[in-house]
């Protein structure tokens, strides 16, 4: 068989950059958008785009207006929201942007006189006073030198801590406290980024952010979900019941607080912790808002599939597709 030999194609011509006509994007439809901070649109709006030329909008976050238009454009990628007459842009995937009353997880990357910074996934480091903290001896004491000498036995450099945004300052850096029983150094756990912060996937804001699961082996174990995106998941330890006078209950509480020694945690509790972290990164591969809901009915669906396709410990992949589908469909 006689072989051919082709001159070579001459290569194509470049592509020249050209405006895309706004005529083939699909209208939004901004009056059909429920109000509120909770909704928003379910279609895409990218860099540039208009989203509405009606003078009775009002821009907000993530939009610009040129002088000489009325048409309010967008800056970034994301959903629209509406609030009242009020046009916002909400992007995909954005960094933490602190609001009263969140509960965080940070961490402690500077130690100074009477207070730390804290990291918090934010543009800016929170602020941790040392009047916003229990100290041993009761809420209401007064904070002296001694205790400016030994703030490092309350937090250091590198610690972990649960928190609530308790004010904003005006360059938008966060001030936090410590003053709930519930809130504080955190051990006996796995700590775990989730990214999607914004309209995307990720830890939303709920009724409870912080909930204890029964696992199948392991016992009770703590999951904390921080509106940050920073999820701690801890072996459950039991308060100790005793009978003392309301001064000596705080003394106690905070000594057991700022302890930074760490418990026994048994095998079957490391693998059950390992199993709720892979069902959290699943539903965050998978889009899937994480909340306390989803992720128990995360858990469940991977113990069924325990049992119809035997036990793994990777849950990424096939698996965790799976675990979205069933999540998705109701648990």
């Amino acid at each position: 068989m006689a072989i051919t030999i082709l001159a070579p194609a001459p290569p194509p011509a470049p592509a020249h950059n050209r405006r895309v006509s706004t005529d083939d994007e699909d209208d939004l439809d901004i009056d059909d958008l429920p109000s509120g901070h909770a909704t928003h649109s379910t279609n895409i709006i990218t860099p540039g785009q208009t989203v509405t030329d009606d003078v009775q909008w009002m821009r907000g976050h993530g939009t610009f207006a040129e002088a000489d238009s009325t048409a309010i454009r967008s800056t970034l990628a994301g959903t629209l929201q509406k609030t009242n007459k009020l046009l916002s842009i909400v992007p995909l995937r954005a960094r933490y942007t602190p609001e009263i009353g969140d509960l965080v997880i940070g961490r402690i990357v500077e130690v100074q006189s009477r207070r730390w910074k804290v990291d918090v996934a934010a543009p800016l480091l929170a602020n941790l006073l040392l009047s916003s903290i229990n100290l041993p001896g009761g809420i209401l004491r007064k904070r002296t030198s001694v205790d400016e000498l030994n703030i490092r036995s309350f937090f250091g450099e590198g610690e972990l801590l649960v928190a609530e945004v308790q004010s904003l300052f005006q360059d938008g850096s966060a001030s936090l406290h410590t003053r709930s029983l519930k809130y504080g150094k955190l051990r006996n756990g796995y700590f775990m980024a989730v990214s999607g912060m914004g309209g995307g996937s990720g830890v939303v804001r709920a009724k409870r952010q912080i909930f204890t699961m029964q696992t199948a082996r392991g016992g009770e174990v703590d999951v904390l979900l921080g509106v940050n995106g920073y999820i701690w998941i801890a072996k459950h330890v039991e308060e100790e019941q005793e009978t003392v006078g309301i001064n000596r209950l705080e003394e106690t509480a905070s000594a057991k607080m700022y302890s930074s020694q760490n418990d026994e945690i048994s095998l079957e509790t490391r693998r059950e912790i390992s199993k709720i972290a892979g069902c959290i990164r699943a539903l965050v591969d998978g889009g899937v808002k994480v909340e306390e809901e989803r992720i128990r009915w995360a858990y469940d669906a991977n113990l069924e599939l325990d049992e119809t396709e035997g036990e793994t410990e990777y849950l990424g992949g096939e698996r965790g597709k799976a675990i979205v589908e069933i999540v998705l469909g109701g648990g």
